[in-house]
């Protein structure tokens, strides 16, 4: 059998699961966001759109992102204070 080239073993934070959930939540809640807003500006050519969606989902899109990192970041500290607690008894 053939080992695996890209195998991870996080000491930490794993980035990729908050890469992952980034980027679903920021699909799922962001998009309408910007949608809601955009039905409240002038937006008549495809520039002004887009410029538009960057202007407002990029600040979506980093809130998101340091939201899911601090979350990943509380609950590995969360998971260490149960691993020592339970060694402890």
């Amino acid at each position: 059998m053939v080992d695996l080239v890209e195998t991870t073993d996080p000491n930490g934070v794993d980035f990729g699961w908050v890469m992952q959930v980034t980027f679903v939540v920021t699909i799922l809640v962001g998009a309408p966001i910007v949608a809601l807003l955009s039905l409240f500006v002038e937006l008549p050519t495809w520039g002004q759109r887009v410029s538009f969606a960057i202007r407002v989902g990029a600040p979506i899109w980093f809130l998101t992102a340091v939201s899911t990192f601090l979350y990943a970041k509380y609950r590995l500290v969360d998971d260490t204070d149960d691993t020592d607690s339970q060694e402890t008894d």
